[in-house]
């Protein structure tokens, strides 16, 4: 499969289904109304990282992305269904620019990522929409909106958790085929390599994937060489191993050339952790190698590696190395994750649950439980107080009621009946 990292695509949305005009004609119904539905929306166009691609390959081929249009709305106030959504596929790490290829749009740094590019039209209203008391037979009804339509560039940056450089012919490939089962081209003439190499590498516990970089030259950041196209794909890497041709001379001056490119191009290429190793060891007089070796360590300030890449020399400790730097990359990265994950408070809803919290609760100190407690009896006395005052008040009003109702009483009864006459 060939290697792609920049593509040019043309997306669009759909647009919206049309609203309808209808009326409601049965029998029975002598006022049936308007009866015309809302048309669908337009699809939208979403851009969505995933997990097993690694080139925008497909971009060449397929370099127009359109989604479906909405239906219209139909009689029987029946809305049209929205269409259907693009889904752009691309590898992690890729980033999406305007026409420009400047301004930046989305960065996907990490699978299953996904954002929206273009919006879908909104579907027009159709006459049952705008009945009202005052137009209770309305004859129109409105359009679909257009999508939207946009140019967008695609930039690839491989994300992998090492990356090679050096100048061209510093044995970065016969490295990468060493301790990998990559197979990149191989050869004695610079420039072999003219598009960036994945492999995977396993040391001891560890699993990493290793990039191999096209060979860097002086004035690689201003577009020398094959230009600054192949140093954005070790922006993303979390270490970088620094292959430096023992073999040739003057190897303190092509360090500092390759550091010189790195700071010149920025983006935080210079403060990542670097890994110094001097190639092809074993094409170099012992006597010699040393006085190279400390060369290199008086320029660069580091430790070197003595290194092999045919010989196999040094190669475990520089994948050691590697890993260690690895692990504390990835360790840092999921704390970050663990701590920007929203923390969602569990509500025990069995009595298992209940226990397990109360089980598990801080112990208080008895010095700041007494006090409350004191207060709250306090609150208490003074609550059960004002009831008790409330019931002596009620129970007085419901003795006084009774008492005038006893009173009447009385004085109905002592009401002088007239005598009966005598019988004579």
């Amino acid at each position: 499969m060939r290697f792609l990292d920049i593509a040019k695509v043309y997306a669009s949305s759909g647009k919206g289904g049309n609203g309808c005009i209808a009326f409601r004609r049965e029998k029975f119904i002598e006022y049936g109304g308007p009866w015309g539905g809302d048309g669908g929306k337009g699809g939208d166009v979403w851009a969505e990282a995933v997990d097993n691609l690694n080139t925008l390959i497909d971009y060449r081929f397929q370099q127009h992305v359109k989604a479906k249009s909405g239906e219209g709305g139909m009689g029987k106030v029946m809305t049209g269904a929205n269409g259907r959504d693009a889904i752009m596929k691309v590898p992690a790490g890729t980033q999406i620019f305007e026409e420009d290829g400047e301004t930046l749009i989305a960065d996907l740094a990490e699978n299953g990522q996904r954002i929206k590019l273009l919006r879908g039209g909104n579907g027009g209203f159709g006459n049952a929409h705008f009945k009202s008391s005052t137009n209770q037979a309305p004859r129109h009804a409105n359009p679909g909106q257009n999508g939207e339509e946009k140019t967008l560039i695609l930039k690839l940056k491989l994300i992998a958790d090492a990356g090679l450089i050096g100048m061209p012919n510093a044995g970065k490939s016969t490295f990468l085929a060493r301790v990998s089962a990559a197979r990149p081209k191989i050869a004695d003439y610079p420039f072999t390599t003219l598009e960036p190499q994945l492999g995977v590498v396993k040391v001891d516990e560890t699993d990493f994937v290793l990039a191999d970089l096209p060979g860097l030259i002086e004035g690689a950041h201003e577009g020398v060489g094959l230009g600054d196209r192949f140093l954005g794909h070790a922006e993303r890497c979390g270490a970088i191993l620094h292959l430096v041709d023992g073999t040739g001379d003057e190897i303190a001056q092509t360090y500092k050339v390759i550091r010189r490119e790195l700071v010149e191009y920025g983006q935080g290429l210079a403060q990542k952790p670097e890994i110094l190793a001097l190639n092809k060891c074993d094409a170099i007089a012992p006597g010699e190698l040393a006085k190279k070796r400390a060369a290199l360590e008086k320029a660069s300030g580091k430790s070197v590696i003595l290194l092999s890449g045919v010989a196999g020399q040094g190669v475990p400790d520089v994948l050691r190395a590697l890993a260690r730097i690895i692990t504390q990359k990835r360790m840092e990265r999921a704390e970050r994750l663990e701590a920007a994950r929203p923390r969602i408070r569990m509500v025990p809803r069995t009595r298992a649950e209940r226990q397990a919290v109360n089980f598990k609760s801080p112990i208080v100190p008895k010095e700041s439980i007494i006090p409350a407690l004191r207060q709250k009896a306090k609150t208490k006395t003074a609550v059960t107080a004002k009831k008790i005052a409330k019931k002596k008040i009620a129970q007085k009003t419901v003795k006084k009621t009774a008492k005038k109702k006893t009173v009447k009483k009385k004085v109905v009864a002592k009401k002088v009946t007239p005598k009966k006459k005598a019988r004579r």
